[in-house]
């Protein structure tokens, strides 16, 4: 995982513009937030990226923590959200010292494919230890093996045509094919789960889960997952 952190801390093409940046995280936001069952939950976004549209969310919860292992990108979310009392910025290693059951939803949305199996687990160890009994644990734009970078492609220029940016979306596949980010998936690659290979995934790490009728964002060739935790039968 570290070689895509240091990535995303760095200054790359991945957005075709700033509008597609910005209706990135304001999808993920609008997902997300439906999986939220309170107004007083407590939220943990695992990996969130810049999260420009986090401010809608802690809206919608009690308290929002980002979670983020780019440091620079973590200097950024401090910034960005100072202001807002209800949004708590953290490192992936200060979550082993949060208090245990204290979260209600935890989201991992385009996180799988960045890191390896073992990495996944130990993720998942860290965020059951975390999830409240009745919490749940939403892990989303999981890769399936049978989809290729094609259906990235296809489902990128539908977003761009339906939002008005189809030709920087263009200029973007150019520029992205020739960047570090192309240079680094092939070099690292991404990794993809098959359904039946998430869910035995899930359920060794002691979740019981099912996939989603909709993948959270854009794309709906990848997979999302909500889990709970799995109580043994009279507990």
């Amino acid at each position: 995982m570290e070689d895509w952190i240091d990535y995303y801390d760095s200054t790359h093409t991945i957005y075709a513009s700033k509008l597609h940046r910005d209706l990135h995280f304001q999808i993920i936001a609008r997902d997300i937030i439906g999986y939220i069952a309170s107004p007083d939950a407590v939220v943990l976004d695992y990996a969130c990226g810049e999260a420009l549209s986090a401010a809608k969310v802690a809206d919608a919860c009690g308290k929002l923590y980002l979670a983020e292992p780019a440091p620079g990108v973590r200097g950024r979310l401090i910034s960005r959200f100072a202001p807002n009392t209800k949004i708590r910025v953290r490192s992936l290693d200060d979550l082993r010292t949060m208090t245990e059951k204290s979260v209600d939803l935890a989201v991992m949305n385009s996180v799988a494919q960045y890191m390896t199996p073992a990495e996944l687990d130990q993720a998942f160890a860290v965020v059951k230890r975390l999830l409240k009994p009745g919490g749940r644990l939403v892990v989303g734009d999981v890769l399936r093996p049978e989809v290729g970078m094609g259906r990235d492609v296809v489902a990128l220029l539908r977003f761009a045509f339906t939002h008005g940016f189809l030709k920087d979306a263009l200029i973007g596949l150019v520029a992205t094919a020739l960047s570090d980010y192309r240079q680094l998936r092939s070099k690292v690659g991404l990794q993809r789960y098959g359904e039946s290979e998430m869910l035995a995934k899930l359920a060794a790490s002691g979740f019981i889960a099912s996939r989603a009728h909709f993948n959270i964002g854009h794309n709906p060739w990848r997979m999302t997952f909500v889990a709970r935790h799995a109580f043994a039968p009279g507990s």
